[in-house]
């Protein structure tokens, strides 16, 4: 199954067995199905509950806040993540407060998804990965698809927290087969997190979001082949609260396709640089994309995009000097 069908199917899922469930989004319905196709088949089965919506993210995510608050659940679609920008308001002062602001914790079931990422050619405001700009939120909690867990059960996870949360979906994913790792690696999975290793005794650990899991594992492939390097990746299915157990190696690496400045990659790599200072050989390294605008040419895309030529470059560099 790839990437797509699993969400699809865990959203066919969830619909029929939660029946305060709502879907709301811009050309969710039949025989559209999403920009993604994500939501085909959905409005056919349950016609009550898949709403298609104005072109309004500030409204689509009010109003799911608001089934929300009422005591529903809500699962809204962002045919871009780079548009969850317009719905900041909604999510920063209105559904992440309302969860505490009330004298008592008031559970809030919602979940906004957002394809985001490039690598698919689609331009300045159509490729971004804007997870860093919600780090920090209280009661706002943040995921990223990863190809190695059922996405059924993160959205019973989502859900489960009483508070909203934003799944942040890597396009280039959609159409990834699941759980499929290449040789001679293999894939374990732990409360959510995935770890992806060929020993137990790396010289380095790479952390990376679902969306950029298969250019670091390409990246570490090479570097075993051709430099006897030997790496671990971990894929945490939650970004933020980030609460993973990583190995206790001297090199660490957080990878992500954000630019520079306030992001989640930074956030891990403060606490795990306070954590392991004197065990560290050198402080965590962060690798992300350029300081620049996402181009459309494809050829100017991939000089800018964080890939799996700047990870390996970068690691190689660090551990070889």
């Amino acid at each position: 199954m790839r990437v797509a069908e699993n969400l699809n199917a865990a959203l066919h899922s969830l619909l029929a067995a939660r029946p305060d469930l709502y879907v709301l989004g811009e050309d969710i319905l039949d025989p559209y199905g999403g920009a993604f196709k994500i939501t085909k088949g959905l409005s056919s089965r349950f016609p009550d509950r898949v709403l298609t919506t104005p072109i309004s993210e500030n409204a689509i995510t009010g109003v799911a806040a608001g089934l929300a608050l009422a005591g529903d659940e809500a699962i809204v679609e962002m045919m871009f993540g780079d548009f969850i920008a317009l719905a900041f308001d909604q999510l920063v002062n209105f559904a992440s407060k309302s969860v505490t602001m009330y004298g008592s914790r008031l559970p809030l079931r919602m979940v906004v998804r957002c394809p985001v990422g490039g690598g698919r050619g689609y331009g300045p405001t159509h490729s971004q990965s804007p997870q860093k700009h919600f780090i920090g939120i209280p009661n706002l909690a943040l995921y990223e698809v990863s190809p190695f867990r059922d996405n059924l059960e993160v959205f019973a996870e989502m859900l489960g927290r009483g508070e909203p949360c934003i799944l942040f979906e890597g396009k280039v994913l959609y159409t990834r087969q699941m759980h499929a790792v290449p040789e001679p690696f293999t894939v374990r999975l732990d409360d959510g997190v995935a770890t992806v290793f060929v020993e137990k005794n790396p010289d380095f650990v790479l952390i990376a979001p679902g969306g950029m899991a298969y250019q670091a594992l390409e990246a570490m492939q090479t570097l075993l082949m051709e430099d006897d390097l030997l790496g671990t990746l971990i894929v945490p299915s939650r970004l933020y609260p980030f609460e993973v157990d990583v190995p206790d190696v001297p090199y660490l690496f957080v990878v992500e396709e954000s630019t520079a400045g306030g992001t989640w990659g930074a956030e891990v790599a403060l606490g795990l640089n306070q954590e392991r200072w004197g065990r560290l050989a050198q402080p965590v390294t962060v690798i992300h994309s350029q300081d620049s605008i996402i181009p459309a040419a494809v050829h100017l895309e991939d000089q800018v995009l964080a890939n799996e030529a700047a990870i390996r470059r970068v690691i190689k560099e660090t551990l070889r000097g």
